[in-house]
């Protein structure tokens, strides 16, 4: 995140700087070509500067270095009043101050990726074609070529923008009643179902950790997003198509008749705009399972199947007082844990054990607030005493709460100290975030350390044993807040039970058959070998109507939480 910072503070400064600095030399000290040399400087720096700042506004920047340019120009002609000069100018001009408006206009039309769909010209060209205009004139200048080059070429990127501008009016203004382009594609890849996702940047493993079973599920699918910043990223992970719709007439322009169902892995405010489609069957499948306040949604309710892990799931929501009709439950188990080596308790634990330690962020409000940060350097220190190796495994939310940063800092920091002074490999950072899954963080680990987070019902498939930080002031009703916690070790936020805490969880372990019955409750009675098939299935059978069954056969007919 401070790198990002860094690269973007440094092409601003780059970019203003450079421009004004070519125009100076230009139009105030005659240095024409040295001038003209730092203009062509300043538009690669406000390329750049577009790349780190998508939405990056350089007009002013750009007005300077076109005064620039062709102030330059004239003096390289030395022909006095030049009426090609001066009317490319007005088209220079025009340009600069058309590409914000156009680039908004074009932030409106709906994008795709892996989806056969010629885009014609768009507003991207308009913009990467004024920086190499000027880039021209400005050699025009620098090899003194006649002046009606500078205007051809202004005419011809002018001509460009006109077409674009033409387009997006006459598609705002003027709508066509045929299936536009992406329609088009989409009808003829015939989808079955999308995965419809909003959400903050960032989150975008949301989605990728449901790809995989979307595409095991066997039928044609696409991913339909809200924000333009998931579709690169999202995009590399399938091959499904991926189409951004910024507006709700994209959207409707996106749902083709073959879709049967959406699919929705969190509770974002813009789902609403999905779920108005009464044709189709809307399904939350939600992007992690744990016993956090966001997992038991009242907004849960309205959609039309809620994909849980177990039963604990339709405990929690009845536990919370959101009442839910149980038949819009169906428990699929968690997929994604499949891969993860089951250990049969009880489990040997070795001298020198791995522990995953897996602290969460501080949440968007206080009540959902778990995240043990602020005593990780103790805890940490802790482990390493024992002789433990730690991987350890942030959220990805972390670096936006400052204090946070700070603290996991200080922690990386240990770790980095005692692996130069044991030896140990312990792992952290990018190294345990994205060059290692989850999956193989839990499979490395003999035990975890973990907030209340999602983490510890995946953890809970190996049947190793885990500890959970209890970092409110709820004492003794810790575990009935939080019943994931019974079949765990709970180490309280004074750590005055840590050493208790750590000879259970690596050494004695007395809740390992307690923790085993947890795990069939919070992650469905599925077969090991065929796992993922709970929600393949679940899934298909959602595709195909007639066959829909009504509740899972373990549920009842009252509704939740009566």
């Amino acid at each position: 995140m401070r790198g990002t910072l860094v690269r973007k503070l440094l092409a601003r400064c780059l970019t203003v700087g450079l421009a004004v600095l070519a125009f100076l030399l230009v139009a105030l000290t005659g240095a024409t070509l040295p001038g003209l040399v730092l203009a062509v400087a300043a538009l690669a720096a406000g390329v750049w500067e577009r790349r780190v700042r998508p939405g990056a506004d350089v007009v002013a920047e750009s007005v300077l270095v076109a005064a620039g340019v062709l102030v330059g120009y004239a003096r390289r002609l030395d022909a006095g009043f030049d009426p090609a000069l001066v009317a490319t100018a007005l088209v220079l001009l025009a340009l600069v101050l058309l590409d914000g408006p156009l680039r908004d206009a074009g932030g409106l039309e709906i994008r795709t990726a892996n989806l056969p769909v010629r885009p014609g010209l768009t507003t991207t060209h308009v913009g990467t074609a004024i920086p190499v205009l000027l880039g021209a004139v400005a050699l025009g200048a620098l090899l003194a070529l006649p002046s009606w080059y500078a205007l051809v070429v202004s005419l011809l990127v002018g001509g460009l923008a006109g077409v674009v501008g033409m387009r997006l009016a006459r598609r705002r203004f003027r709508p066509s009643a045929a299936a536009s382009p992406v329609a088009r594609a989409l009808a003829r890849h015939q989808p079955e179902f999308l995965l419809y996702f909003s959400a903050p940047p960032g989150s975008e493993y949301q989605v990728t950790m449901w790809l995989p079973y979307l595409e095991r599920i066997g039928r044609p699918f696409l991913v339909l997003l809200r924000e333009p910043e998931f579709l690169a990223p999202i995009a590399a992970a399938t091959r499904a198509p991926v189409v951004y719709c910024p507006t709700l007439k994209a959207i409707d322009e996106a749902l083709v008749p073959s879709l049967k169902v959406a699919f929705y892995v969190n509770h974002g405010a813009k789902n609403a705009h999905c779920i108005r489609f009464t044709q189709l069957t809307h399904i939350q499948i939600h992007h992690g399972d744990s016993d956090k306040a966001p997992s038991a949604n009242p907004v849960s309710a309205i959609f039309d199947r809620n994909f849980v892990a177990g039963q604990a799931a339709i405990d929690r929501y009845a536990r919370a007082g959101v009442h839910i009709p149980r038949e819009k439950f169906v428990v699929v188990g968690r997929p994604q844990v499949e891969a993860i080596g089951v250990r049969r308790p009880p489990v040997p634990m070795p001298a020198q054990p791995t522990v995953l330690y897996t602290p969460t962020w501080t949440g968007h409000h206080a009540d959902a607030n778990y995240c043990s940060l602020p005593v990780a350097e103790a805890v940490v220190g802790r482990l390493l005493a024992r002789g433990a190796t730690v991987i350890l495994r942030a959220h990805p939310y972390t670096a936006q709460n400052p204090e946070s940063a700070r603290q996991l800092a200080r922690v990386e920091e240990l770790l980095a100290a005692d692996r130069s002074r044991t030896g140990r490999q312990h792992v952290w950072g990018t190294d345990a975030s994205r060059a290692m899954s989850l999956v193989d963080c839990v499979n490395r680990s003999d035990a975890l350390i973990s907030d209340v987070s999602g983490v510890i019902s995946d953890y809970l498939y190996s049947g190793k044993p885990y500890a959970v930080t209890d970092m409110g002031a709820d004492g003794d009703a810790f575990t009935e807040r939080f019943p994931l916690a019974r079949s765990g070790y709970v180490l309280r936020r004074d750590l005055a039970d840590v050493d208790g805490v750590l000879e259970q969880l690596l050494g004695t372990d007395p809740l390992a058959e307690a923790r085993w019955a947890m795990r069939t409750h919070y992650l469905g009675d599925f077969p090991i070998e065929s796992y993922a098939e709970g929600f393949l299935a679940a899934a298909r059978a959602h595709l195909a109507p007639a066959a829909v069954p009504a509740t899972h056969p373990d549920q009842a007919d009252q509704p939740v939480g009566a």
